[in-house]
């Protein structure tokens, strides 16, 4: 009886010991697999990485250029037409493109002439602007050159906003002029009848409240 105990027991332990040997060598063999796929798993997510972000550069670059070809473009272009009160104006540029989301037209080196009848015009000029056509306002700046060619009264200016409709141009960015009555600074400028009438108003080092007629010359 007690020799058959011993034997059940020592083939109880070698049981045991076999079952604990057969769980370390499956444990041995996920560790070797997991070691193996590691770095291919690793080698994947950088390469699925890498190929989302070209795929995305490339995408960005093919909406970019959709965008671009459905713009207008459009070398010295010239846009006439009559202010409610029948006077004549032309917009002129180096160059513009029209945005196909807004219809606006962005101009480089803008010129705008205002006939006042005759021999008298009044040119603007700037390094670029916007043609919005649909509201009817060019809005032109910076570096604003306005000029009288009847009176030879000049005015220089950060922005100025034409209205189309009315022939009445207006800025509040700041205004300088000089002409044949003198020199003004002032705040903000509004020119009526296409240059017939210039109203300033200043504040603060630029207290001044008037009226101009260059067009008259007084």
């Amino acid at each position: 009886m007690t020799f058959d105990a011993g034997n059940d027991r020592k083939r109880a332990d070698e049981a045991r010991l076999a079952q604990q040997a057969g769980r370390w060598r499956s444990r041995s063999r996920r560790v070797q697999l997991y070691r193996r796929l590691l770095p291919i798993l690793i080698v994947v997510l950088a390469g699925g990485a890498l190929t989302w972000t070209v795929f995305r550069t490339v995408m960005s670059g093919v909406e970019r250029e959709a965008s671009a070809a459905k713009e207008i473009r459009l070398d010295n272009p010239m846009f006439h037409g009559q202010d409610a009160e029948g006077r004549s104006f032309i917009i002129g540029a180096q160059g513009a493109v029209r945005d196909p989301a807004t219809g606006r037209f962005r101009l480089n080196g803008p010129v705008l002439r205002l006939n006042l009848g005759g021999t008298r015009v009044t040119e603007m000029t700037a390094d670029a602007g916007i043609y919005n056509e649909a509201e009817r306002t060019v809005t032109i700046g910076p570096n604003v050159r306005i000029s009288d060619g009847g009176s030879g009264f000049v005015l220089t200016t950060p922005e100025a906003v034409v209205d189309t409709a009315t022939g009445v141009v207006t800025g509040d960015k700041g205004v300088q002029g000089r002409g044949p009555l003198g020199t003004i600074s002032a705040t903000s400028y509004a020119i009526h009848e296409q240059g017939q009438r210039v109203v300033f108003t200043g504040s603060g080092d630029n207290k001044v409240r008037g009226t101009i007629n260059p067009a008259s010359g007084e």
